[in-house]
Formats: structure tokens, sequence, C-alpha cells
């Protein structure tokens, strides 16, 4: 079998890898999970040689589940979670901890760069929001309180950059993931603006070549090679984002389609080619992603809820070790043990509201100082109370950004496709059905992220003609309608949810002060 495919995704809390056919079979899948490191409040953080070791069990493993030899490989595709950081020295090895999405220690830098810039030069040019902690304000960070690291440093990379700098020997990123550094990025051109590097104090020379989702960026070295298994000399494309590789496995290529991922982020995007969208206010209140068939023209609008379905990994590994231990000895999984607790609360779970904000929340509140809030607890909540109560919470959290996502008229078309994570969960399903008040579906199979850069290799490397076939592969099934008694009710609670950010938004910031995170 030859025009085989490999998709690798690299999230906050763990890589998928896949191995798809040039007709879309997944053909083996497996999944990794690696530690989050918090070493400070504030921080998150991971040891970027986890990626590579990682990386070369999950190529081992697929390779042997799938039974084939990888010189029957035609293409690899990466993609990771943004923005992260993975700073590196002239030979490609580490020069200080990875740097993932949750982090939030350069709220100096943001503020002063804010300040030298103006939000709205940072806005104009690269259509987000500085908030969102982009790599190069975290490069300030390590400039001002690192100088060492940042001395020794020769390339900024994202982690799949880091991960294809170790298969090629290329320093690249491409334009999807390009957004993720911020500042100086033109969203719409496509290339980084020096001047504005400059101004910011970040030699240009540190940010990698911006390369198309789908440029061969170089091929898999002798030495890769030995270290992963897979055949010297096989193709590697650019990239793309992981909401977009979710995105596109799941059939999501024209105007119009939404999805939605609950990986360690909650992230609902809608693909569109409106570029008035760019600058309009409400749109600079989502993360603005240019897309993988047509990065020039094509945009994602995405909302984004920080800890979505790390929420439940928080639950699972704090307070399920009755849950991890059941899976060891029966293969059920935790989550489902966990998420079936909660099943059968009524809606509201009885007057218990989370608010999800462990390490701050993005849209479209941009506070990084917010920190989770359990409000209404009594002695008649049970264990499942609690949990449903954190399962709604990031659906008003999602609901939140959704119903600003959609003030600005963006054409949408139904359903809601759950794609990823804990998406997979019929009781968080039926819940963000009725929180949102909109038909979704469920994207049948496993793959997700991997798979669409599979199908983004395939592109790239010319196994298939385009992206058209992303959409005659995905199946969409378990087909659900919003309950409207449980929508009414949910938005009582949604107020009630809403206002509680107001009342202790002030208190947000007084902790951060006590805390130093």
């Amino acid at each position: 079998m030859s025009g085989i495919l490999l998709g690798i995704d690299f999230g906050t809390g763990g890589a998928k890898a896949c191995l798809m056919s040039d007709q879309g079979e997944v053909l083996a899948y497996a999944y990794r999970e690696y530690e989050i490191l918090v070493p400070v409040a504030g921080w998150s953080e991971h040891d970027p040689e986890n990626y590579w070791s990682v990386t070369c069990q999950l190529i081992s493993e697929i390779l042997d589940r799938a039974g084939v030899p990888s010189s029957n490989i035609s293409g690899v595709g990466l993609s990771c979670a943004l923005p992260s950081m993975v700073m590196v020295d002239e030979s490609g090895n580490p020069v200080a901890p990875a740097v993932n999405l949750m982090d939030r220690r350069a709220l100096e830098e943001v503020e002063h760069t804010r300040s030298l810039l103006g939000d709205s030069l940072i806005e104009n040019l690269t259509a987000n929001r500085i908030e969102d902690h982009p790599s190069i304000v975290n490069l300030l960070w390590f400039k001002n309180h690192k100088p060492d690291v940042f001395a020794a440093t020769h390339k900024a990379l994202t982690i799949d950059g880091f991960i294809a700098a170790r298969l090629t020997s290329t320093f690249a990123v491409n334009r999807s993931a390009a957004v993720f550094y911020g500042v100086a990025f033109d969203i719409r051109s496509g290339e980084f603006r020096h001047d504005v590097l400059e101004r910011v104090g970040i030699p240009p020379t540190l940010i990698p070549d911006v390369c198309d989702c789908v440029d061969v960026i170089g091929t898999v070295t002798a030495a890769a090679a030995a270290e992963t298994g897979l055949a010297p000399g096989i193709p590697l494309v650019g990239g793309q984002v992981d909401c977009n590789a979710g995105w596109i496995a799941g059939g999501a290529i024209e105007a119009g389609d939404m999805q939605l991922n609950l990986g360690t982020c909650g992230v609902l995007g809608v693909v569109h080619q409106s570029q008035d969208y760019l600058s309009h206010p409400d749109g600079l209140q989502m993360v603005n992603i240019p897309y993988t068939t047509s990065p020039g023209d094509t945009f994602s609008a995405v909302a984004v809820t920080t800890t979505g379905g790390q929420t439940l990994r928080y639950l699972r590994d704090t307070f399920g070790g009755i849950e991890l231990e059941t899976e060891r000895l029966t293969g059920i999984s935790a989550y489902e043990l966990l998420t079936s607790q909660a099943r059968d609360i009524t809606p509201g779970s009885d007057g218990l509201i989370v608010m999800p904000y462990f390490m701050g929340e993005r849209s479209p509140l941009w506070d990084a100082s917010a920190r989770g809030v359990v409000f209404g607890l009594s002695l008649h909540h049970t264990r499942g109370h609690v949990l449903r109560a954190f399962m709604e919470g990031v659906a008003y959290a999602l609901y939140y950004s959704f119903s600003t996502l959609m003030k600005t008229g963006l054409p949408v078309r139904h359903p809601l496709v759950f794609n990823e994570g804990g998406a997979q969960s019929a009781v968080w399903r039926r819940i963000i059905t009725d929180v949102l008040g909109v038909p979704t579906a469920r994207l049948e199979g496993v793959g997700g992220a991997p798979l669409g850069d599979a199908i983004l290799a395939g592109v790239g490397v010319g196994v298939l003609a385009d992206f058209g076939v992303a959409r005659e592969w995905a199946r969409h099934v378990d087909h659900c309608e919003p309950i409207a008694e449980n929508h009414e009710r949910y938005m009582e609670y949604f107020a009630v949810y809403r206002g509680l950010y107001d009342d202790v938004e002030k208190r947000f910031r007084d902790l951060h002060r006590l805390v130093g995170g």
C-alpha cells in the first residue's frame, strides 16, 4: 500500500498521531499524554524534549498497529495548540522550558507593548488582541527576566515547528500559526513587519521563515529517520494550528462551516471570508486565524475558553482516583465514569455554578487574572452536581463567546459539529446543545486534528487533489436538537453566571497581586 499519510497533533495535554490511506481510511491512531508543569502560579510549561520522545513513541506505535513500512508514507503534516513557544539554539536544541497557551507570566510585557505601540496598531495589523499573550510578548519576558536564555536563542518556534526542525533541520512557521506570534504579524499579507519587531526590541532573525500550510518545507533527515523509524526523504509540509486541523478533518472547508473542539481549551470556530470581520469590534473579541484551505483570503473566527476539556482533566487528576483505578482495572475511560455521574442531574445543577477560569480567560473577557469560582455550593449538592456544574460552566463560557461571535452577522451553517476531546461525551454534548440553543452533531470515528494534518500532507505533496475530499469523507452522527425548556433554564442561570464575573472581577486582580500569578 502506497500513498499513506501521517499526521501528528501536539496539544497542551498530549499528542495524537494517525496514519491515513489516500482514500481517507484511518489505518492507525495513538495518543500520549505529557505533563503540564506549573512551577509558578500563572505559568504553564512543558519539557520540550517530551515532544520529541512522544513523537518517536507515537510513530512506532502507529506503524506497528497499521503493519505497514514507513517507506510507504508519502507525506507528513503537523499541527499544535497555540500560542506556544519553544526557544532553540542554532542546532535546534531547546534552551528553556516550552511555554504553552495557558501561560500568563508576561502581564507586564503585554502592558508595555500596548503602551509602546497602541492597541489600534496591533489590532489593525494582526486582527487579534495582545491579551492572548502571543509569542512575541513571551519572548520579551525572557529578554527581561532570563537574558541568558534570550541571548542563547536562535529561533522561537511553535511546538510543531520544533518537531519539524528535528525532522528536517528546517526552521519555519506556517501562516495559520504565525498569527499567534502576534504584535508584528500582518494577517492580511502573511508576513512579519520587521519595523514593528525592531520597535518592541525583538530581532527579526529570531522569527522563522513564514510558509504556506501546504508548502513542502523539507524532508526527513537520516538522523531523524534513525530516531523515529520513518524512512529518510519523506516530505514534510508547513503545518497548521490545531483547531484548523480538527475542522479540516470534520469537513469544514467552506464559509459558514462551524465546529467545536473540547481539548485543553474549548474552541468554537466559524470559517469565513469577510475582511470586514477582521476589524469589526466584536470580531476583535475573538481569535482570528488564517484558514488552512486558503490562508490569504479565508479565516476562522474562533471563540476560546482557556480551560475547556482541561477542567475534566483537572477533576480526574485531582479528585478522580477511584475512576482512574477503575479505568486501570476495567478499561472503561475515567472520563466516561466521571461524566456519567452528571447525566441525571437537573440542568442548572440545582443552583450550583462554576466559572471555569482556572488559567485566566480568553474570548470575550480577555482577563488573565480571572480564576475559577464555585458559586452556590450547598450541603444537598452531590459529587454528580459538582461534575455537572463544571461541565455547564464550560458551556456558559462557550455561549458567552458564541453569542458575541453571532452578533457580527457572520453566516453559519448548522449543525455545529463536535469534533474532539470532551466533545465525545454524550452528556457534555447535550449540555452544550441546550446552552447554545443550536442543532449539533458529532464527527464519527477517530482522527480529529492528526487526521486533518494527514489530509493537509496529502494536498501538499499531491496525493490528494484538494481539500474537497475532507467534506466527502466526514460523517456527522448523533444529531441533537436543543430542548427549548432546558435552554430557557440555562439562560436564567447564564444571567447569574455573567453577573457573577462582574461582581468579582476586581477581586481577581486583588488576588493576583497577593499571590503574584
